[in-house]
């Protein structure tokens, strides 16, 4: 067989594991590798290549080398649990930063008890036992989980389509994690497990220092967003993917369509009355891809009036340069994420005559020729008219310092989502916005989901760039995820992402989706029926009757 490498190419007389490969065609590399790609497949070190291929190596410059490192590295975390607190339930949470934010479902977490198993891990880590992958059927599944206590995975594993499945079995811990795994514990050293009352944040390294877990950075409004956000999941009975489904499967999706609904009205109410209590003159809108910015600003707007306030809301997409004054990213392409895609000069300069009561000439950009429209139209604010601006720059304190602080506003907008597959697996937010994204793209722009998906590491970058290390500096944050939405994303998503070939390199991504969908049944008709037309989902499955789609 004939293995291409990094350029290289040789003959192997014998199957070799992908570890030996990497061994002898690449050994610069072969310590830093955590997988392969092969064409749209994630290989673990340990599979064995018995037939011709080309392969890349996974790092962990590589979201997937990334989530191969925290897959094994929660293993060695839920082996410590079960060594030192076996009569406890630990539920991964979310992300915050480069770490985990994770809790015990029956206590709260101490500083004693997290220094413990930090202790425990580094052992575990330095013993360098093995993960064993082993075949399982469903219902052997069902056993094990049930006669360990285990009864979320219980429950999901019930609405399984598929009878078999590979589970990690390491120092009499049997786990199932959705995907590629290490080889072996020792491969996981660099991490740290810190005390976050009520629980602990499990940091991990950054992509730009794989040797070391990153320093954390404190997220409060962030961590705080996301811990109403759990209440709301408390409240609803709603946590993991199995409430989700005996929701759809009793006939209770559309009642708890109604209640999400009426959380979020809630929420954005809250946010309009402390704008009106500030007396607020311009409102930065801001958030990453598929938050659902656009309808969150208009039915602010919405919720201002009814305070007695007349808002005006603009897009920054006005803003843009024309396409052939953008910059540009490493492959020539332009960089529409970039800050200096925006005319921030020009956008300074209306600001400040808006608020000094002056008109300015509001610009209006034309998508269809990528360039700024001859004319712009006049503006001048009455007192009881706050400005709206909505995009994703709008954190930014280049477009808002030096103006009077008591005059602006800032909203953090995202898809914090808290629902969980099992109380081991997350649902990742980026992987929800993603869905949405897709089906937004599909429906509304033509765009098929391999496009999208050939857009959404840029997008990415640009977020890490220039969304998310302002997100805390926001005065007002909210979670637009709807507990109820994957059940009918599924619908939109479900068949589009199957189209995709297995030799497409979007094919590892569309997998991780599609493994997620496996689990959650489809809304019904009636639940389809309560979704009100001002929903922020709407906004990505279409029916939304603020701006006609």
């Amino acid at each position: 067989m004939i293995i291409e490498l990094l350029g290289k190419k040789q003959d192997f007389s014998t199957p070799r594991t992908v570890r030996q490969i990497l061994a002898e065609m690449a050994p610069e590399t072969a310590g830093q590798a955590l997988g392969c790609f092969q064409g749209g497949k994630a290989l673990e070190l340990t599979e064995i290549i018995s037939e011709s291929c080309r392969l890349h190596p996974i790092t962990f410059q590589n979201e997937e080398g990334r989530r191969i490192y925290e897959r094994s590295l929660r293993f060695v975390l839920l082996m410590a649990v079960k060594h030192l607190y076996p009569h406890l339930h630990l539920r991964i949470e979310h992300s915050i930063g480069y770490g985990v934010y994770m809790r015990f479902l029956e206590q709260d977490a101490n500083e004693g008890m997290v220094s413990a198993l930090q202790a425990e891990m580094e052992k575990i880590v330095q013993a360098d036992l093995p993960f064993i992958q082993e075949k399982w059927s469903r219902e052997q599944a069902i056993a094990y989980f049930r006669e360990t206590d285990h009864l979320d995975k219980v429950r999901l594993l019930s609405y399984r389509p598929y009878d078999y499945f590979r589970v990690y079995r390491c120092g009499g811990l049997t786990e199932y994690f959705y995907g590629a795994m290490l080889p072996s514990t020792g491969f996981v050293p660099h991490f740290q497990l810190m005390f976050h009352t009520p629980g602990m944040v499990l940091q991990m390294p950054s992509p730009l220092s794989p040797d070391r877990p990153a320093p954390y950075v404190s997220r409060p409004n962030i961590l705080s967003t996301f811990r109403q956000s759990n209440h709301w999941c408390d409240i609803l009975g709603c946590m993991n993917a199995a409430d989700l489904n005996d929701m759809t499967v009793g006939g209770r999706l559309p009642d708890f369509i109604r209640v999400n609904e009426a959380l979020h009205d809630q929420s954005i109410g809250d946010i309009a009355r402390g704008i009106a209590k500030k007396n607020a003159r311009a409102v930065f809108v801001a958030g990453p891809s598929s938050s659902g910015k656009t309808t969150f600003s208009n039915r602010l707007c919405i919720h201002l009036r009814v305070l007695g306030l007349h808002p005006v809301l603009i897009s920054l997409d006005d803003f843009y340069l024309d396409r052939d004054l953008l910059p540009l990213e490493a492959d020539g392409k332009p960089d529409l994420e970039a800050l200096s895609a925006l005319d921030v000069p020009l956008l300074r300069q209306c600001l400040a005559d808006l608020l000094d009561g002056k008109e300015a000439i509001m610009p209006r950009f034309d998508f269809s020729v990528s360039r700024r429209a001859k004319e712009g139209y006049p503006l001048r604010l009455r007192p009881d008219q706050p400005l709206i601006l909505e995009g994703i720059h709008g954190l930014n304190p280049a477009l808002h310092e030096g103006f009077d602080a008591d005059l602006i506003a800032k909203v953090y907008i995202s898809e914090l989502t808290c629902l969980n597959l099992d109380h081991h697996n997350r649902i990742r937010t980026t992987d929800a916005r993603l869905l949405r994204r897709i089906v937004r793209d599909h429906q509304f722009r033509n765009t098929p989901p391999e496009e999208t998906l050939d857009m959404w590491n840029s997008v990415r970058r640009g977020e890490e760039k220039w969304i998310f290390p302002y997100q805390e500096q926001a005065d007002f944050v909210f979670n637009s995820a709807l507990h109820y939405e994957l059940p009918v994303l599924k619908i939109y998503a479900y068949e589009l992402l199957k189209k995709i070939p297995e030799d497409s390199p979007h094919h590892l991504i569309s997998r991780r989706l599609l493994k997620i969908l496996h689990y959650i049944l489809p809304a019904t008709q009636e639940a389809l029926q309560e979704i009100p037309p001002l929903s922020l989902l709407r906004e990505f499955i279409g029916g939304c009757t603020l701006y006609g789609k």
